[in-house]
């Protein structure tokens, strides 16, 4: 998993009903784009992040 300041970072609901949480990344502290990330979520909440097997990353440019 790579990404860079400006990507998103998607943790998809693990259970039914649960829904996907958004994060802006806002710093890179791995080497070459890896883990962990600095995040900010949609309601401004920040938080250190070593994403799992149910995220993705959503990069900038194809945000649109």
């Amino acid at each position: 998993m790579r990404a860079t300041v400006g990507d998103q970072l998607v943790q998809h609901g693990r259970i039914v009903g649960q829904h996907d949480k958004v994060a802006e990344i806002t710093e890179v502290m791995g080497a070459e784009g890896t883990p962990p990330y600095r995040v900010r979520f949609q309601d401004g909440h920040e938080a250190v992040m070593s994403p799992g097997p149910d995220s993705e990353i959503r990069h900038r440019e194809n945000l649109g």
